[in-house]
Formats: C-alpha cells, structure tokens, sequence
C-alpha cells in the first residue's frame, strides 16, 4: 500500500497537517490515505503524552491553545472553525475513549489557567479523531520509531521503522517536533562513573521520560538547571511524593505559602549558570497580562534594523533593546513608585537620557542616577542574575536570596504595578522581533550564533518563558522550608572520588558533596547532536544538511537546524539539492521557520498551523487531487525564493 503521506511525529503538528488536508480535500474525491509514525503516542506525540503526571503542566494560558486556522493566519487554505482548548473542555459528550480524569481537570480548566500536558495531549488527539470523521482523509497511526528514509524507483519515499517495516507514500512530512540530545562524551561518563561508584545519576532529558523513582527519600541532591524542566522535576520529588502547600497567610505578601514535607522528599541543592530559576509570571487582574508597548524599540525601529543586513547584534540591536528593558522598570516606577525614585525626577528627561545612551554602562548610569531605592536598583546586564557577580560570601548570598523570593513573591502580587512584571513582558513582546531579524539576514551570522543563539535567546526564556505563578511560589516555599537551597551563580558539578561535586560563584568553606545529580537541562532542538535516528542517518549520509546563517567574515555559520526551502520547506541535501517529496515543518527546521517552536494561539498569526497548511497543499498536489498550489510554491506566503536545486520528483 502506498500512503499519499506518511508524517513522521505524532504531536500538533501532525494533527495540523490531517486538519488542513480535511480542510482543502474535495467531498467528492477519494479520501487520502496518511499514516502517522510517533514513538510514544500518535496524537499526542512525546511532550503531550496523555500517560504522564498531573503535575507537569503547559506554561501558556488555556486559552492560548487551538489547532484550527483562522484569518490571523496567512495562507492559501480555507479557514474552518474548531474548538480551541477552553471550548473543547465544555462540550457536554465526551467520546467513549477519553480518560476518566479528563472530566475533573476539565472542569477546573479556566482561560487564564495553566492546562497539565496530559489534558492538552487528549485535546489533540481528540482533534485529529474529529478530522477522521469528515471522512476526507483514512488515518493509520503507527507506534513505532523511524529510522531511515530512502527514494524508491517509482518515485514514492519510503519510511523505514526499526524492525524492519517500511511505509511507502508520495510525500513525507517530518514533523518530530522537540529531538532530544544524544548522550554527550560527558553524560556518558557520568553514567559510568555513577554506575561504577554506586551514585544515582538522572541525565538530561524530559521529566516524563525519567524514573524518579530513584532518587532516595532524605538524600542531599544536587540540581543542575533552573528552567522549566526544573519546575517540573521539583513538582515530582515534593508534591509528587505526598508534599501539602497551604497559605502562609502573610498578609504583605498573600502569594506565599507554607510546605508541610511527607518524609520522602530528597533535599535539593539546585544551581545554574544564572543562580537563579526563571522569572515568575504573575497572575492578573482581567487574567491576561496586558500587552507591554515598546517606546523605544518599536517595530518601526525594527523594521529600520531589518533593512540593513549583516549587523552585529551587541552593537547595533542590543544597546536598544537595553534602554528599553531600562524604561520598561523605570516608567513603571513613574508611574506607581516615584518615592523609589531621585527627588525632580522627570520622566521625559529620563527618556531623552536613555536615548542617548550608548551601551550598557551609561543606561546603568541613567537607572542608577534616577532611582533612589536600592530595592529598584537594576543593571541591564544581569536581568536574569543575581545583583553582582562573584565571589560572594555565603551570608550575602543568603541574603540575596531571600531578597529574590520577596521581590517574586511581591510581583505576584502586584502585577501591574511592579517593575520587574514591566520587564519580562518588555521581553515577551521582543525576543520575536530578534529572531525575524535573523532569518532575515539582518544580523552577521557570526553573531546570530554568538550572540542570539549564544545568549539572547536565554535570557528570553529566563525572563518571558517562566512557569506559571502558582508552582514558582511553591518553589518559593520550599527555600522557605530548607528543603530547597539554592547553590549559586556559575554552578558547575563534577564526578570527584566517589562523590558528586557542587560549586558555584558562593565561597562555601567546602563545597556540597552529594550521591544523587538530576540534571534538568532541556533539548534546544538542534539536530547536530539529536538522538533521532533518521534525523541523525540523513545528515550523516548527506541526505541532508545543516542551515548556514550567512557571515561576512567567513563561511555560513550553522544554525544548529536543517537546511530547507523558503518556499514549500523541503529537506535539502549535502549537494544543495531538494527534494520537493520530503517537508520538513517546524523545530528540527526552525531557523527557516521562526515561530513555528510555539503552539497555535487563537485570533494570532501561527506559523505552526501556516506550515501545515502548506504541507498539506503539497500532499494533494502530489496526490493529484483536491484544491492546492503548485509544488514549489508559497502556500500561505506571497513568493518564490528558490535557494537550492530540485532533485526529480
């Protein structure tokens, strides 16, 4: 049997593409016949598996999740309307098959809440049965891992999974979403050294996937990583073991809570190259946080930026981004604290200041000269760090720290009025301006990898991607509770005679010796080192090949994702020929597709659902049926930009 497309990654972007299939096949011809392919769960996929714990959540709003299209985004398909998540949760007839603890979590679920995975992984997998009974396209979803893809006589593409079986079809989407990391030479050795020893090791990876069963009850644990992963794996050792949070009931600050400990929580020792975890959001008023508008970086700046290519980012973006995360804290001080602030300060005049600031030092000046509270103080080079650098002695770092969990605790609390909540969203409304940037060669590829990849993009996760408010308080109150401390700036752990090893930029008489390392690091995605075995085979073989971000100083620097087509984003080879058969959409090809990494929000233009609407044109194209542009063009876009030779199809 041939397929008329075999998607490989079973998650919402699989689930997109049958959605836009339904929507552009004609009733009256055949239905199309697709296999979907995902390792752990088709309709799901990986990250939205429906079997994992309640306890791991998204960390985007309910209502902030959709897989139907609507006239926010471009494309050439025709709009059809679906329920979003919050719509979903409220129909009245659930199908037979669904879990019976989707109804409580359902019900709980409100448009400005946080959804747990598993409920969002239902919802998916929900709508791709939905898509099914339109009875346009046959789905045949397969359990199993891909690793191999080949181009047959005949024209069509095969997938080969391990074992043996192969799936032929006309086109092929590789849709695999979040690749993890294959084992690095040092988390080979730690392994080793932990097995060798008689220590307990928990790599780097996704908390669903990890046995936490092993780490002991009581036992000091040193934590590597302070981001979202973080949150998730704290969760699982403290409420995940029997752990209660209840009101501290402090009246100045009402988000603090008390932990009341089972017993069989392990202490935690965590730390990061930052120190400190993710920024807090907060939960608001009307329940969304209004959006932040730039004064300085505005998009008519930016679109001045973007017509000047091979920029250097520290030199020509950064200093503007700069002043206006310092005017973000500084007008929210006008504007609700001007006791924080110097006696006759003007906010015009601040803003003349700031714009005439050339680098990080003078806006420091300018923040620092303006604002008379130390607790506002501010330094644009630290947004995510703790006040300075080390080495620090323990009781100031103490002291910091219990600065830190005050100051997250108040910006919980007063949202619209606290500075830090004005600088976060300064970043939410930002990093995305940076990254188009990029992809439109504005900036020198030297500097995207350097600078962009090498540190912007994680001081955006750091400050606009953080958990939701509810679990950075909880984590709150376990450093409250001691069975959380956190190690400090520039954390590093080694494998040290028998022990592990815990250090950081805090001057400790000795450092923290530990049996137990969980490493919470997350996958970047990049495919140069992914433990995807058909991503991994096509680029060593030359099947395919890496994105180079252009540099005037020397050749293409890699973006660390594959090389496709503008147009119809089809997999590039080695020799720079693509092969208009294969559609690589989303994360492993992201550096073509800005965007494409976040899900589908409804009333917002979605690179993920416009994706998948091309790629769905071009199946039925191949397919010889239903409505779709010609293969090799903009589906959803409004040109043709060839960048590379097309194989036969």
């Amino acid at each position: 049997m041939t397929f008329d497309a075999v998607v490989v990654g079973g998650g919402p972007r699989a689930v997109a593409v049958v959605e836009r299939l339904t929507a552009r096949h004609r009733d009256d011809a055949p239905p199309l016949r697709v296999a979907l392919v995902d390792r752990i769960e088709v309709g799901a996929g990986a990250t939205w598996r429906t079997d994992q714990s309640p306890l791991l959540l998204n960390n985007t709003y309910s209502a902030h999740t959709t897989i139907y299209t609507d006239a926010s985004t471009p494309m050439t398909g025709p709009v059809t309307p679906g329920p979003d998540l919050i719509t979903w949760a409220r129909e009245s007839e659930p199908p037979p098959d669904r879990p019976g603890w989707v109804a409580e979590e359902a019900a709980a679920l409100r448009p400005w809440s946080y959804p747990s995975r598993r409920i969002q992984g239902v919802y998916y997998r929900e709508q791709l049965a939905r898509a099914e009974r339109a009875g346009r396209v046959r789905v045949t979803r397969v359990l199993g891992t891909a690793v191999d893809l080949t181009r047959r006589a005949d024209g069509t593409r095969a997938v080969r999974l391990a074992g043996g079986r192969e799936l032929a079809a006309r086109t092929v989407v590789l849709a695999q979403g979040m690749v993890q990391a294959k084992r690095s030479p040092r988390v080979r050795a730690l392994v080793a050294a932990a097995e060798r020893d008689g220590l307990v090791y928990i790599e780097p990876g996704m908390p669903a996937e990890r046995d936490w069963d092993r780490v002991p009850a009581g036992e000091t644990t040193l934590v590597t990583g302070l981001g979202a992963n973080f949150f998730d794996v704290v969760a699982l050792l403290t409420e995940g073991r029997g752990g209660r949070f209840e009101s501290a009931g402090d009246p100045l600050r009402p988000a603090r809570l008390r932990y009341r400990p089972s017993g069989r929580e392990p202490r935690l020792v965590a730390g990061s190259r930052r120190g400190l975890p993710y920024r807090a959001k907060a939960t608001y008023p009307d329940g969304f946080p209004p959006r932040y508008e730039p004064r300085l970086a505005t998009a008519e700046w930016f679109a001045g930026v973007a017509a000047v290519p091979g920029q250097d980012f520290v030199r020509d973006v950064w200093p503007q981004l700069a002043r206006e995360f310092a005017w973000a804290q500084l007008s929210t001080l006008f504007a609700h604290r001007r006791q924080a602030l110097v006696p006759g300060a003007d906010e015009a005049e601040t803003l003349d200041r700031l714009r005439a600031a050339v680098d990080n030092d003078e806006v420091d000046r300018v923040i620092a000269t303006t604002v008379a509270s130390a607790r506002w103080a501010m330094s644009v080079a630290r947004l995510d760090r703790p006040p300075e650098p080390g080495p620090v002695a323990p009781e100031t770092w103490r002291r910091w720290v219990r600065e830190h969990v005050d100051d997250e605790l108040d910006a919980m609390h007063a949202p619209l009025t606290h500075p830090r909540n004005a600088v976060n969203r300064a970043m939410a409304a930002l990093r995305g301006s940076v990254r188009r940037l990029a992809t439109a060669g504005a900036l020198d590829g030297g500097s995207v990898a350097r600078d962009v990849d090498g540190w912007f993009n994680r001081l955006g996760l750091a400050l606009a991607s953080g958990p939701p408010p509810d679990r950075t308080a909880r984590v709150l109150a376990l450093i409250d509770a001691g069975v959380l401390e956190l190690l400090g700036e520039d954390s590093s752990v080694t494998h040290e005679e028998g022990w592990f090893i815990g250090r950081s930029a805090v001057t400790r008489p000795t450092p923290v010796r530990a049996r137990v390392f969980v490493e919470t690091r997350m996958s970047k995605g990049i495919v140069t080192d992914t433990d995807d075995p058909l991503l991994d085979g096509l680029l060593r073989d030359g099947r395919a090949r890496l994105h180079g971000w252009p540099s005037a100083s020397g050749p293409p620097v890699s973006s660390g994702t594959l090389d496709v087509t503008p147009d119809g984003f089809h997999l590039v080879d080695a020799e720079g020929v693509a092969d208009p058969g294969v559609i690589v959409l989303g994360i492993p090809a992201e550096a073509v597709q800005p965007g494409s990494a976040i899900g589908a929000t409804p009333g917002s233009p979605s690179p993920l659902l416009a994706g998948a609407d091309r790629a769905a044109a071009q199946v039925l194209d191949r397919a010889g049926t239903g409505r779709a542009g010609a293969s090799g063009t903009v589906a959803g876009g409004d040109h043709t930009v060839p960048t590379a030779r097309r194989s036969p199809t």
